[in-house]
């Protein structure tokens, strides 16, 4: 059976399309670890939630978080091409990428498209119910929001006045103030199209921002040269000016909570605190970010600076301590440098440990933000590094270039082990504790003098967790104990191979260890007496070995740009794949083992089958995939990329449709796939902007799924089960008193009862004379429902009647069937409509337990009237024969339900 009305959710489908060229095996879901870039955010104040959003760009799309736990509430449906200024009003969201404008509303969907700039727009300013736009050619437009026209065009000359910055001075009707890169100021009326006011400007380089202070008239203008100028507009009077000696000012703010104390922003990430009253620097805040300072706003009336700046990274500082200075409250960052290498820890497949080039080591979660971890960055001695700060640090250890992880003895000790670009030692990292770990893994002899290019090249660790297997560029092998660093030995009389080595790998039981060297030569040792077993050579050198534990296979990246697959049991080369035409960056297994998935600077992933031997699936990118890692559940594919910053994941269709795996022809050429973006293809929740609306599309189930299928109605029970029990219903309900009249007219409008609400018709009067004639009233008119029944009977339409029935309640149902009876006024014929009305329901098999109810009070209330009548005999044999012949096939499939069921209880599976 099923129940009709019901509605499902469907969410929009997103990724990339299995067409011509692109990838039938994987599909586009969403990138991780993306927050910032270069340009400033935009905060915003949503009235009804009583509550400050933050709008950051990244990429192609822009990201809404709430101020207050820096959680994402939505993300935007994205551009066409990366976005390039970003401003938002009081309704919309203002985006642009080249010299197209767009308008976002519900802070998803575009509304409104403004195409008319030549060049580049370059600053963007909401202004009532128009918007301001700059592009880089100096022209400035205002744009009507709603009927998307130009209401007025400026042209300057960028020899004289070259439009660098944009404000709207508040209290300032119609009028904007704009910043050159000459330093001089402009106050123009945008209605009346005239410059009211020119400001010579202060000789001290180009406006770079403007910035609106609390106090009316008065404007800070940040400058090329580091100057801030606090100007009072009105009367062309300069208060005060500061100067930073960090470089052009990127950002301004004002504290609006009391404080007299403004906020500049500089290209090297710093911050400095001034006080206005003083006239006096009382604060610095050094390395706030690792770049520039993007964008810099206090929260309205509370002591709350939200920065954010290229290093993809938005942070909250508060400022609640004695000093004037910020403390750090909340943060969401990734990698201010591109990933270098991905794997997927643990086996759930819900973390990805990521290393960058910014010398940090992360960890981010498939499920949710807020399972995010840093790991911090590596150094050589965290106390010292702590005090010089990030930018003279010189204790800090080069980045990650290859690392290995397990989760067996995590809760005891280290469970990742790392090796740093051009650097000997490795280091070991506690996921459980977030941070590096106790050991530095070196050979003791390398420990007293320190030779020129000996660094670590590759690691791994054994899945006990108890050990680590560290290759070099000499071609030495060495293996650590992870609880205690303690050096257990080495491969070799004095090293395992005479090149460097290009891969380390230890089998699932810790019975071999197989290392490759530069020099063409695959070796098997074994792992604890450390004896060589088996030596090959391969036909070229190999630069990369992964090796698929469960299965025992072995995949060799060659610098030909071959792929080998050795099974280590029979220590034979089984599969070798040619098709890539650049060096191959990374590879990765799939759970079963079946597929090995490649990529390579040649800006393709290929996934090769290995029981058949051949590529079923290749799909081409914008920028090569640095590194790739396949989750242990086999959902995800994980990549990273050159130049940037984000790690993106490509959902495996395999898994949820059919997917055809036919072999690739040899000139298979494929298509370019836009990387997924920040915004995931099921799901997003929209909730913060100031029309909240569900993005979801409501799917509406027909009244009924098939004709097989006997369909409920959507009704309550309390409509139709207890009809044949009302008398003992009403008896129980009886009042004790009669009502009583009130005394004094009451001051609601009296209503008539019944389920749905109705105004009942004033009593007319009749000047105190009381009508001697009767008024039948209800009686002498037939109802809605008799009367439909009866035109039913010539039209066979019964769809009318039990509407009208389904609207009433228990009471006026029985009413209305009572009143059927020819005794009651009713009639032989309507009785016979109202029994084809059950049989047309039976026929229909909708609205199944109505058709019982009715039925059953039917009978009851008139089944001496139907055993006299022989034309209501006729009519209810032949719905007693449809009634059983339902009622057969719904037995004959509860019993076999129910055999079914009792069979998986009781039997020995």
């Amino acid at each position: 059976m099923s129940r009709a009305g019901s509605a499902v959710r469907a969410a929009p489908g997103g990724g990339s399309g299995s067409g011509s060229g692109g990838s039938a095996l994987f599909s586009g879901f969403r990138a991780l670890g993306l927050y910032s870039n270069h340009l400033p955010h935009v905060l915003r104040y949503h009235q009804r939630h009583r509550e400050f959003y933050l709008l950051t760009a990244a990429g192609r799309s822009f990201h809404t978080y709430n101020v207050k736990k820096l959680g994402i509430v939505a993300v935007s449906n994205a551009l066409l091409q990366d976005i390039t200024c970003l401003a938002a009003d009081r309704m919309l969201v203002f985006a642009s990428y080249g010299n197209l404008l767009h308008a976002f509303a519900r802070n998803k969907e575009v509304v409104h498209i403004y195409d008319g700039h030549k060049g580049e727009i370059h600053l963007l300013q909401p202004f009532g119910d128009h918007v301001i736009s700059v592009d880089i050619d100096n022209v400035l437009i205002v744009w009507d929001v709603q009927s998307e026209e130009e209401y007025l065009q400026l042209n300057f000359d960028k020899a004289v006045f070259a439009v660098s910055a944009i404000m709207h001075p508040s209290t300032y009707l119609n009028k904007i103030l704009l910043g050159s890169e000459q330093g001089s100021l402009q106050l123009w009326n945008v209605k009346s199209n005239k410059l009211l006011y020119s400001f010579p400007g202060w000789g001290l380089g180009g406006v770079t921002t403007l910035e609106q202070a609390p106090a009316v008239d008065v404007v800070a203008i940040g400058l090329v040269s580091g100057h801030i100028i606090v100007h009072n507009i009105k009367f062309d009077e300069t208060l005060m000016k500061f100067q930073q000696d960090w470089g052009p000012i990127t950002a301004i703010s004002f504290r609006t909570d009391g404080h007299p104390v403004m906020a500049a922003g500089s290209p090297i990430g710093h911050i400095a605190l001034w006080d206005l009253e003083e006239k006096k620097l009382i604060s610095q805040m050094r390395n706030a970010h690792s770049t520039a300072i993007a964008g810099m706003s206090f929260v309205q009336g509370e002591p709350l600076l939200v920065t954010n700046g290229a290093d993809n990274a938005i942070k909250i500082w508060i400022f609640d301590g004695p000093g004037g200075g910020g403390r750090l409250l909340r943060c969401r960052m990734g990698h201010s440098a591109p990933p270098t290498k991905i794997r997927y820890h643990g086996q759930n497949g819900q973390q990805i440990l990521s290393a960058g080039q910014d010398g940090t080591l992360q960890s981010f979660s498939t499920v949710h933000e807020r399972f995010n971890k840093s790991l911090g960055r590596g150094s050589i001695n965290k106390k010292k590094s702590k005090r010089k700060g990030l930018q003279y640090d010189t204790m800090a250890l080069p980045p990650i270039t290859a690392f290995a992880t397990e989760i067996a003895r995590q809760n005891d000790w280290d469970g990742i082990i790392a090796c740093h670009q051009g650097y000997i030692t490795c280091t070991t990292w506690n996921y459980q504790k977030t941070s590096m770990g106790a050991h530095k893994l070196k050979p003791k002899a390398f420990s007293k003098n320190k030779p020129l290019d000996v660094y670590a090249t590759v690691v791994d660790i054994t899945t006990c967790g108890n050990f680590a297997v560290i290759g070099l560029s000499t071609g030495h092998v060495d293996v650590y104990n992870m609880q205690s660093g303690i050096h257990r030995g080495h491969y070799g009389k004095e090293k395992a191979h005479e090149g460097a080595i290009r891969g380390v790998a230890v089998d699932g039981l810790n019975q071999l260890t197989i290392t490759g060297g530069s020099e063409g030569l695959i070796k098997f040792w074994k792992f604890k007496t450390m004896d060589l077993v088996y030596s090959a050579n391969l036909s070229s050198s190999p630069s990369a070995m992964l090796l698929h534990r469960d299965s025992g296979i072995l995949g060799i990246a060659s610098d030909d740009f071959g792929i080998s697959v050795l099974d280590i049991e029979t220590r034979r080369i089984v599969r070798k794949f040619s098709g890539h035409h650049s060096q191959i960056n990374d590879m990765t297994f799939s759970p079963d083992g079946r597929w090995l998935i490649t990529a390579s600077m040649d800006c393709t992933i290929k996934t090769w089958d290995l029981p058949s031997g051949c590529l079923i699936d290749c799909f081409l990118l914008d920028s090569a995939a640095i590194s790739i890692s396949m989750s242990p559940t086999g959902d995800f594919l994980a990549s990273s990329h050159v130049d940037d910053l984000g790690i993106y994941l490509w959902s495996n269709r395999s898994l949820y449709s059919l997917v055809s795996l036919r072999p690739l022809p040899a000139d298979y050429e494929p298509s370019v796939i836009m990387l997924p973006g920040t915004c995931p293809a099921q799901d997003v929740d929209i909730t913060g902007d100031e029309e909240t609306s569900d993005e979801m599309i409501d799917y509406n189930s027909p009244e009924q799924l098939e004709e097989q299928l006997v369909t409920l109605s959507s009704l309550s029970e309390s409509r139709w089960k207890n009809l044949l029990n009302l008398d003992v219903i009403k008896k129980k309900n009886k009042p004790r008193e009669p009502p009583k009249v009130p005394k004094s007219a009451p001051f609601f409008i009296p209503t008539v009862p019944g389920l749905i609400p109705r105004y009942a018709a004033a009593k007319q009067e009749n000047d105190g004379q009381q009508s001697k004639v009767v008024n039948l009233g209800v009686l002498a008119q037939k109802s809605d429902f008799y009367v439909q029944l009866e035109e039913a009977l010539s039209s066979n339409e019964y769809k009318s009647p039990l509407n009208i029935l389904k609207e009433m309640g228990p009471s006026r149902i029985e009413t209305e069937l009572r009143g059927l009876a020819p005794d009651a006024g009713g009639a032989v014929e309507v009785m016979k409509s109202f029994l084809r009305l059950i049989g047309t329901m039976l026929n229909t098999k909708c609205d199944f337990e109505l058709a019982q109810a009715y039925l059953a009070l039917f009978l009851k209330l008139h089944l001496k009237i139907l055993s006299s009548e022989p034309v209501l005999l006729e009519e209810i044999a032949k719905v007693s024969t449809q009634l059983e012949e339902t009622w057969i096939h719904l037995q004959t499939l509860f019993n076999q339900s129910l055999c079914v069921l009792n069979y998986m209880k009781s039997a020995l599976l």
